[in-house]
């Protein structure tokens, strides 16, 4: 065939425009795709070559070979695949809505198309090169076509194309860019080492380029000014060498990979120095096909609490890489976890670097989070020694299960409080959340307190799990709302990171039993309360009713109410929020975050049982004490007053 020029499609022509302007983020996204079109014509030799041995010809191993020359300016992408015809070539290079791999795809049914699933679509990848090229030369022969039937193919990325026949002694397409002036950089061997590295490490074929070596330059005159030598320089040797693994770990069957070879890859994806804590490899079967490697860190990144930093899922498709921080394959609240998931089958928009929302993602997303999940609640389940049955004889754990004691323990310490995000961002595995958390009580100062081993503790006729946030630990464990719990020796869970006010909106229950805040509403114990105090407290209620007056009078900018406490043993007073209102530690984190929030007014409890409360009664000073002791009941509830020098003044006159 003579050569003949031919129009793009209108479509192709717009893409063109968009490619070399803006559908990329960076410039060497190029040689991923021709890379992984190279790939897919391999595949799809492979495919046709189990039905005619014969399109092998003599060259049965697959590869890709990378070549430049930087006098020419030149980068050329060859695979030894099923080429084109010059038919092909013409729709397949100047469509985008024909795709050769598409097409063929179409043409299989059955058996067929599950064996033919590596085989992925030629797609729009091909104009990716005219971000760095001026000119395209594709080169091409059908595997089984005679070399006189070989075709080039040539556009400068405008509006046409010119096909001809030419001669082509191997199979497969050569790409040549003609590399623009600001583009020369990727006629360098370290340049495409380091791109194959990034993108393109994982696929299954070897990736080649020619070695180089260094030449010390020619001797030339003695007297010559540059010590009678011509500069030297690398220079290529005939040999040629992989630059890329060629082996997917993921893809390896699991009995195959060595857990210090796990590790290793964990550091490389993640670039951390430490060792993973666990992982979970899994290849997942049924409408949506995927593999998953997943790893939990030892460690917490310096910007965990960066909800605005991307989640850290690299997707491939068929082994080539597609997008560091997949964020829409795994929650928010699972951030922390790394890995890699490869799909076969996954769509995505025409550049590959968004993921599209559609069946499959969710499918992965909800897959991912339960793998997660489960990963943790197997760590959860070893975290304590086994306790000795009936007859003392404690159960013998296998040396991987000795292995997970303590771990999750360590989990916990860098991430729970990030998990507990996912009590309010996923519902549907909001029981499963709740089961994973931990925390400190009034019997124990470390996070170790699940909610069913504090149900296992609950005393005889307790109904609710009661529980106190608070800024710090200390401020928990000596807030006087716990007094009566310590006196009757009712257990408290110590809540103390900043996230917990607001996930514990999300949670009302735990296996029907239902949470209680100690700082919240009137404490009414129940059957743990005794008839006799019952009496007692209201016949102080009622005898301490016109000291409750005043009080409130004195108060009503301050608190909402006052009313003689049950909680209260020790302390002069403390301060309550109603049922269903917002604590006052959520109410400051707001503030501090520069967030609105309404004013929260306190109910001030007092004990009429403790002698500075007794002292109000028929006291010259009542207002001064009354405000005294609404903000010691503030302080020791974690916040300031709000006039510091008045509350100041008033204890040094009563000092005086």
């Amino acid at each position: 065939m003579s050569k003949q020029t031919h129009a793009f499609q209108a479509e192709v022509a717009q893409l063109l425009h968009l490619v070399t302007h803006s559908l990329y983020s960076n410039q060497e996204i190029f040689l991923r795709e021709l890379i992984s079109n190279a790939s897919d014509a391999c595949d799809k030799l492979r495919f046709e070559a189990l039905n005619n041995n014969a399109l092998y010809e003599d060259a049965p191993e697959l590869q890709v070979r990378l070549s430049f020359d930087k006098a020419a300016k030149t980068l050329t992408i060859t695979d030894n695949g099923i080429g084109m015809t010059a038919q092909e070539a013409i729709d397949h290079l100047g469509t985008i809505a024909k795709s050769g791999t598409k097409d063929f795809m179409s043409k299989l049914s059955g058996d067929q198309k599950a064996d033919a699933q590596l085989i992925g679509q030629f797609g729009v990848g091909f104009y990716s090169g005219f971000i760095v090229a001026e000119k395209i030369t594709v080169e091409t022969r059908r595997a089984g076509a005679k070399p006189e039937d070989g075709v080039r193919w040539i556009s400068g990325g405008t509006g046409d194309f010119e096909v001809e026949t030419i001669t082509r002694a191997e199979r497969g397409t050569s790409v040549i860019l003609q590399l623009r002036e600001d583009a020369l950089e990727y006629a360098n061997t370290w340049k495409l080492k380091e791109i194959v590295g990034k993108y393109s490490d994982h696929i299954s074929l070897p990736i080649l380029m020619e070695k180089e070596e260094w030449k010390d330059g020619e001797l030339i005159d003695p007297k010559d000014e540059n010590g009678g030598r011509k500069p030297g320089g690398m220079v290529k040797t005939g040999e040629w060498e992989t630059i890329n693994k060629a082996s997917a770990l993921w893809t390896r069957p699991k009995k195959d990979i060595t857990d210090e070879q796990y590790a290793d890859f964990y550091k490389q994806i993640s670039r951390d120095f430490e060792a993973p804590l666990t992982w979970t490899h899994n290849r997942v079967e049924g409408s949506t096909e995927y593999t998953q490697l997943l790893y939990i860190p030892s460690k917490a990144p310096m910007d965990l609490w960066n909800r605005d930093k991307k989640a850290g899922i690299k997707l491939y498709v068929k082994r080539v890489f597609i997008m560091d921080d997949a964020e829409a394959l795994m929650p928010s609240y699972l951030r922390f976890v790394k890995g890699v998931v490869d799909s076969a089958d996954l769509p995505l928009n025409v550049s590959r670097e968004l993921l599209q929302e559609s069946r499959d993602v969710k499918a992965i997303r909800e897959g991912c989070t339960k793998r997660v999940l489960s990963m943790l609640e197997d760590l959860a389940k070893y975290d304590k020694a086994p306790e000795a049955g009936a007859d003392g004889v404690t159960d013998v754990l296998s040396e991987e299960d000795k292995a997970k004691q303590g771990q999750y323990s360590k989990f916990y310490a860098e991430f729970g409080a990030v998990l507990k995000e996912g009590l309010g961002e996923d519902f549907a595995n909001k029981d499963r959340l709740s089961k994973l958390l931990r925390f400190a009580s009034t019997t124990s100062d470390t996070v170790s307190v699940s909610f069913a081993d504090y149900k296992a503790r609950m005393k005889d006729g307790q109904d609710a799990i009661y529980y106190i946030t608070a800024d710090t630990l200390a401020a928990a464990k000596n807030s006087p709302q716990l007094e009566v719990f310590k006196k009757k020796g009712i257990e408290v869970l110590l809540m103390t990171d900043r996230v917990d006010e607001w996930a514990l909106n999300f949670v009302h229950e735990f296996d029907g039993t239902p949470l209680q805040s100690v700082a919240k509403g009137a404490v009414d114990l129940g059957k743990l309360q005794d008839e006799e105090e019952k009496k007692a407290a209201e016949t102080a209620a009622e005898n301490f009713k016109p000291v409750l007056a005043k009080l409130k009078e004195a108060l009503k900018d301050k608190a909402e109410d006052v009313r003689v406490t049950s909680r209260l043993v020790d302390s002069p007073a403390c301060l309550v929020v109603t049922d269903g209102g917002m604590s006052m530690q959520l109410a400051r984190m707001l503030k501090q975050a520069g967030q609105q929030a309404p004013e929260v007014k306190p109910v001030l409890e007092v004990n009429p049982e403790h002698a500075l409360v007794k002292k109000l009664d028929g006291s010259v000073q009542f207002h001064d004490l009354a405000h005294i002791l609404f903000d010691q009941a503030l302080l020791a509830e974690g916040g300031l007053p709000e006039d510091p020098a008045a509350y100041v003044k008033r204890v040094n006159a009563l000092l005086s």
